[in-house]
């Protein structure tokens, strides 16, 4: 088992609580992966979270919008598309009911992200299926990390940590196991970039090999070499969502080995990320979970059209602002906004759904700002504070000379606070969250009662430099429903699996050119899932 993130530790323990014996090789001086980082949300169907808040779920609207997202139209989609289907099946059945047998627990308030494009048959949420683990991504890896200890203490699992596989070898066709190098002791912190000098060498042979390293975000060369042309030109300046380890190598050696590699320029990037003022990897962003009340505006000041609203379309608003000639764009919003509808992605982030507290979840969503949300307002580069709206466009252009046009901004701003003069409107972004607001959840949570920006009532005012920030790989190793990895011909590699990210979170790409959020881990939990019964299947 190579990797030993969300994905490998699925694997592993299926595997190996079926008596079979597992070695667990990982390059990192320690477990969970990306998913650590993560904030945890998973994308479940038809819940009783959902039901009691009165939403109104189904198999058939869940696979309405995952189809219209995923917009698949190449033969290599032929496995992302059967696995999608098996997927949904899954998120509306026995995934929930799974996860709590192994004592995983959900926040009561399901989240809506990425609400869509306007139609019915397009991309997006039609109903809020963000389901966040009461824990979040440390919560979630708690049952499997506990599981894997007992299946240590009982010989059937051994870890072997700082070691870095850097060849599946092959020999008459088959994988029969991996070869690579132990890397020297790093005692910095998790997620900080680690040595990667070798003092050993490794190789071992195995009757199974699976893959579940991760995909490519951290690497900017892979990134920009296989980025997707329909989305322009990448930046010159990106963010890494992702430590630096994540680096694409378990990718490109099961290429080598005669893996069939598809849709690598198919990728999940966010158009919201901010530099960390406490970076812990290179290049460390950090993603806003914005609510849908922001003006979003690009870096001359021109309002972005609809239906590119914070937290609607991440992918299609980093197309159009590919489109518009600059690396950043800026959210314009008031204090009254931000308290309630900022959010910033990751476990670190949210220290009280991190550490299940209830009270301090209810006090930073009722009366925010959130301790980390206030922190970057102080003290992050991107974020500008101001008691007027002339002396935030100064600040803006302090940012970046010469590019805003404040006139256009200044315009923008006041035509929209008109809009909120009666209980009825023409703009787009004013009618949805009035929307929105007939949801509970996003009413107590997530989105402010609609006004102007510049109502003296909402304070001071507010704008933040957004910049892209790379995250997931949607394609990599090709694999068929049980795991195994085929070769260009669409025929099986013998002894070859692959799982999570490296898979493209399954056949190579289960989410086609969009996700839906909340799909990446639940990708890392079924792909694990599957491959596991792979792997068993062709040890019988």
């Amino acid at each position: 088992m190579v990797g030993g993130g969300l994905a490998g530790l699925v694997v592993a323990t299926e595997v190996a609580v079926r008596g079979k014996r597992v070695l667990l090789l990982e390059q990192e001086p320690y477990l969970g992966g990306q998913a650590f980082w993560s904030f945890g949300g998973l994308f479940l169907v038809n819940s009783p979270e959902q039901r009691r808040l009165g939403i109104r779920d189904s198999l058939e609207l869940a696979r309405q919008d995952w189809f219209g997202s995923a917009g698949y139209d190449r033969p290599e989609d032929a496995w992302g598309r059967r696995f999608a289907e098996a997927y949904l099946e899954f998120a509306a059945s026995e995934k929930r009911a799974w996860l709590r047998a192994l004592g995983v627990r959900f926040f009561p308030v399901v989240g809506w992200a990425e609400r869509g494009g306007g139609l019915a048959t397009g991309h997006g949420n039609s109903v809020p299926r963000f389901h966040i683990v009461w824990g979040t991504g440390p919560g979630l890896l708690e049952p499997f990390l506990r599981r894997l200890d007992s299946l240590e203490e009982k010989g059937l699992v051994r870890v072997l940590l700082r070691h870095r596989v850097e060849e599946v070898l092959v020999e008459g066709g088959r994988a029969v196991g991996v070869a690579g190098v132990v890397l020297e002791p790093d005692p910095s912190p998790r997620g900080a970039p680690k040595s990667r000098k070798a003092i050993g060498e490794f190789r071992f042979l195995a009757q199974a090999v699976v893959l579940a390293t991760g995909g490519i975000g951290a690497n900017l060369d892979l990134v920009r070499r296989y980025w997707p042309k329909y989305l322009g030109r990448p930046p010159e300046r990106l963010l890494s969502g992702v430590p630096d380890h994540v680096d694409g190598s378990g990718i490109l050696a099961a290429g080598k080995a005669g893996a069939h590699l598809v849709n690598l320029d198919r990728m999940w990037h966010y158009p919201e990320g901010v530099e960390n003022h406490t970076p812990i990897w290179s290049r460390h962003g950090i993603r806003i979970l914005p609510g849908p009340s922001a003006l979003w505006v690009d870096a001359t000041g021109r309002r972005l059209p609809p239906p590119l609203f914070p937290g609607f379309d991440a992918l299609e608003t980093l197309r159009y602002l590919r489109g518009a000639g600059f690396d950043w764009s800026w959210f314009v919003l008031n204090l009254r906004i931000l308290k309630k509808e900022f959010a910033l992605s990751g476990s670190e982030q949210n220290p009280d759904l991190t550490g299940k507290s209830l009270v301090q979840v209810l006090r930073n969503r009722l009366f925010g700002p959130p301790a980390p949300v206030k922190a970057f307002l102080e003290r992050g580069k991107d974020f500008v504070v101001a008691g007027n709206l002339s002396e935030l466009m100064r600040k803006m252009d302090a940012l970046a000379p010469g590019v805003l046009d404040p006139a256009r901004l200044e315009k923008e701003v006041k035509a929209r606070d008109l809009e909120f003069l009666n209980p009825f409107a023409k703009d787009s972004q004013v009618l949805a969250l009035r929307g929105f607001r007939r949801y509970l959840g996003d009413r107590l949570f997530r989105v402010a009662p609609p006004a102007p920006i510049l109502d003296p009532k909402g304070g001071p005012l507010v704008a933040v430099r957004l910049w892209t920030l790379t995250r997931k790989t949607l394609g990599g190793i090709q694999t068929d429903l049980e795991g195994r990895a085929l070769t260009p011909a669409g025929n099986p590699l013998p002894g070859l699996f692959a799982a999570g990210e490296a898979a493209g979170f399954g056949g190579g790409g289960v989410h086609g050119y969009k996700a839906l959020e909340g799909t990446f881990l639940g990708g890392c939990l079924f792909s694990g899932l599957q491959a596991a019964k792979g792997v068993l299947k062709g040890l019988e």
